[in-house]
């Protein structure tokens, strides 16, 4: 899961803007400022993030109006939840366009203002998979157990269980608040802090339960993708069509969720990369950002939105900025 935390530890001064490593501890995404960019480097890094920021969110944007524009979308389970992944994505990525920008032009903010936003990335960072564990259910139901998938799959279930995504996120991060609340002073509520996670939830009880939290959350998820996917590949004996694209839909949610987990991997990727190319740090540290926050956020609206022939068809004409007034009906399969 990636997480967008982010900590300033050198002075800063009027006349240079910070360049920042990027690294994982124990699953959450630190931002560290060593070497100096400068102006028009720093420049050109910002208008590249903000940039790929607006072009994924306005396809993410253009799905979010198809899908309130065709009510056809809005009576299917397996919609509604690809939708909410989509919302989910586009509020993570804003505010991982955010942090990046703060970090280049700010060096401390408000405490109350940074717990809004580290709150909101974490609980959206958690959505995810647990968004894609539910897509891997949905399909399940659809190819294995289709007689009851209308029971089952309902528009009010499938609400109650993006409301129960968002409960479970609150609740992963409600006991660090409480520790906060306990363990810090109230003058530190009032003062200016280095936004990142483990620098503002700094007890020992608060990573310890990062920790145990995202085993627990990683170890269920996979679970479920893997009962999904032997399921339905056991179900049919031939290769029907409604069996391959359940398949492969599965198949893409373990896709996103390895990306998801990039983060994970980055010190190691950047070590190896170091290797190679020893005097481009500043480069690989923006490289490794790039493909660990932004590329995960690209996978979505491509993978399960434009993939999709019905969606692909009516999403087609908001991109290119024409009306569609077409409106069809469709199965309860899992179609991608």
């Amino acid at each position: 899961m990636t997480y967008t935390h982010y900590l300033f530890v050198s002075d800063r001064t009027d006349s240079a803007i910070p360049d920042m490593n990027f690294s994982s501890v124990n699953g959450s995404f630190i931002v560290t400022v060593s070497n100096r960019d400068t102006f028009t480097t720093a420049v050109t890094k910002n208008v590249i993030v903000a940039a790929l920021c607006i072009s994924i969110n306005y396809i993410n944007g253009t799905l979010v109006h198809t899908f309130r524009k065709h009510q056809v979308f809005s009576l299917s389970s397996r919609y509604i939840l690809f939708i909410h992944l989509v919302i989910n994505d586009m509020m993570q990525l804003t505010l991982s366009t955010l942090l990046h920008i703060i970090s280049y032009t700010l060096r401390t903010i408000n405490v109350p203002f940074c717990l809004i936003l580290l709150i909101v990335a974490i609980i959206t960072t958690l959505n995810t998979p647990l968004n894609l564990a539910g897509m891997a259910v949905e399909c399940y139901i659809a190819i294995c157990i289709p007689l009851r998938h209308g029971q089952i799959c309902t528009v009010r279930n499938t609400y109650v269980l993006i409301g129960l995504i968002w409960a479970a996120g609150a609740v992963s991060i409600l006991p660090d608040l409480f520790i906060l609340l306990v363990t810090e002073p109230l003058q530190f509520f009032h003062s200016e802090s280095l936004c990142s996670r483990d620098k503002v939830f700094r007890s020992t009880y608060s990573m310890k339960k990062r920790d145990a939290s995202h085993i627990v959350c990683l170890v269920l998820v996979w679970l479920t993708l893997f009962y999904a996917y032997f399921r339905i590949l056991f179900a049919a004996k031939g290769a029907t069509v409604n069996f391959e694209k359940a398949r492969n839909t599965i198949l893409l949610h373990g896709f996103q969720l390895l990306l998801c987990m990039l983060v994970y991997v980055g010190p190691m990727f950047k070590q190896g990369l170091l290797y190679l190319l020893p005097q481009q740090e500043q480069a690989i540290d923006f490289a490794i950002y790039v493909f660990i926050q932004i590329l995960p956020r690209f996978v979505s609206p491509v993978v399960y939105g434009l993939r999709d022939q019905m969606f692909r068809r009516h999403v087609r004409r908001y991109l290119l900025c024409k009306v569609s007034t077409s409106n069809q009906r469709m199965r309860p399969q899992c179609q991608t």
